[in-house]
């Protein structure tokens, strides 16, 4: 492990997290508000720290990266960066302390969207579009922009990019690594900002749409009022949103291929006809199972299964209704959503739709072998034959997932919180789902849970958006042996 190179790319990071504070600046600057000292400070600090962290792990320019150095650099960086970017927070008067400022911000870079703010209104404009920003950043990836405009990782770009993108098996777009960085903040940031402007033709402001643009495409689901997108009482609003948000779950890689002139692309995707396919059926058993009971016109049950099953199984989080006074099976196809969550190589969380069906097709695979004993039976998926070793790593992958949640949840109820407070509050986290049930409901905020709890939190926050493995990895003694 070279933990010069390591620390030097971080601190890359660091100063590029610090640059980063400028525009939310100008947005303070723009409207005289208390934004503009709290983020001046943060942004010398982050840049002052960022440089000397660089300048004392000097490194070769095209020094290629180990698999070890890149799960590494992924972990630290996030961490560095989630820290950072809590400084503006932590130098304002809209939190409580440093555990509440780290709490937020991890939230956003993870896309998580889970708050500690029980005022979000009362927030000055500069830190709204920090907070929106850190989102947005985080939803492609930190690390994905910096392999694609910093020339400097090149060969070991790969290593990188495996140890961060939401997926079991990443799409390679391009030959070069840094090619399809590129491409895919491209796709990113075209959706984003023809988000922005439906969302401005439709009457919202220009500062809320582009907060919301910014927190729907990363699916991260922070607003910038306080009940939420339900706030607008907006028909056009909730639908762009939804469709928004139904794009941010599907692969991106998918997008690239529609725009390049393949309108067949999304369809031949198994994983994508099955996301979509879901999002359907959980939309229509939860439209019958509202209407007469919570909401007496057909449409307006529509729309709010629509955008409520949108928002949670994509894991953005926001919302428009209160779907904890719901029937009880329609809040449990909620949770079922939080556990299934988007598609692989899209912006949001939970187990993901790819690994879902790779554990049916394992599972029906071995009842299967119970009958034929001797049959060779490989799971496939789109006409392709899946390794072995991917399989076995969704298996893993998904033991690991429901332990670390079990541990966490247990460890969330030892500090005094109640039972389904704990069990919702680390569903929500290490799924970067944002809201939750109970004391962590679409209409409730993280600012009651204890410090410790919200440390444990921050934690499942970075597992989840890090695919569990980037981050446990660090802990395995085998990792630091040569």
């Amino acid at each position: 492990m070279r933990w010069g190179h390591t620390f030097s790319v971080v601190g890359i990071l660091l100063v590029f997290c610090g640059l980063a504070m400028a525009l939310p600046m100008l947005v303070g600057l723009y409207y005289q508000d208390q934004s503009i000292i709290p983020l001046a400070k943060g942004m010398g600090i982050t840049l002052l720290v960022g440089a000397m962290v660089y300048l004392a792990a000097p490194t070769k320019k095209q020094e290629t990266l180990s698999h070890r150095e890149g799960m590494a650099i992924v972990a630290l960086g996030w961490a560095a960066v989630g820290v950072a970017g809590a400084l503006p927070f932590y130098f304002s008067s809209s939190f409580l302390g440093f555990t509440d400022a780290v709490f937020e911000s991890v939230s956003g870079f993870t896309t998580t969207g889970s708050s500690v703010l029980s005022d979000i209104e009362g927030v000055s404009k500069g830190l709204l579009m920090w907070r929106s920003m850190i989102q947005w950043l985080g939803g492609m990836g930190i690390i994905v922009l910096s392999v694609a405009i910093l020339p400097f990782l090149g060969v070991g770009g790969m290593q990188l990019y495996k140890a961060e993108v939401p997926t079991p098996v990443p799409d390679k777009l391009k030959p070069r690594i840094r090619d399809t960085a590129v491409i895919l903040w491209q796709v990113y940031a075209l959706f984003t900002v023809l988000e922005a402007v439906l969302l401005f033709v439709g009457g919202m402001s220009v500062f809320d749409a582009v907060c919301h643009a910014f927190t729907t495409m990363p699916t991260g689901g922070f607003s910038t009022l306080n009940t939420s997108v339900g706030q607008y009482h907006s028909p056009y609003f909730e639908w762009v949103i939804i469709f928004f948000m139904i794009v941010a779950g599907i692969n991106f890689s998918l997008h690239f291929q529609l725009l390049r002139g393949k309108p067949m692309a999304l369809w031949k995707d198994p994983e994508c006809r099955f996301f979509l396919g879901l999002v359907l059926v959980l939309v229509a058993v939860i439209t019958l199972d509202i209407h007469g009971k919570v909401f007496s016109s057909l449409n307006e049950s529509i729309r709010a299964s629509a955008f409520q099953v949108s928002s949670i199984i994509t894991t953005t989080g926001y919302a428009t209704a209160d779907y904890e006074l719901w029937p009880a099976l329609s809040q449990l196809l909620i949770m079922f959503c939080m556990v299934v969550g988007a598609s692989a190589g899209s912006t949001g969380g939970g187990i993901k739709c790819l690994r879902v069906m790779l554990l049916f097709k394992y599972c029906y695979r071995e009842l299967f072998r119970m009958i034929h004993p001797r049959a060779v039976i490989p799971v496939k998926l789109g006409g392709r034959v899946v390794p072995e070793e991917v399989l076995h790593s969704v298996c893993a992958f998904f033991v690991l997932y429901m332990g670390l949640f079990a541990i966490s949840a247990l460890g969330l109820a030892a500090m005094g919180v109640d039972l389904v407070t704990s069990m919702a509050a680390v569903a929500a986290t290490i799924g970067n789902i944002g809201p939750g049930i109970g004391g962590v409901g679409p209409m409730d905020n993280f600012a009651n849970i204890p410090l410790a709890g919200k440390w444990l939190l921050v934690w499942c926050m970075l597992l989840g958006r890090l695919e569990i493995y980037t981050v446990i990895i660090l802990f395995v003694p085998e990792f630091w042996r040569k």
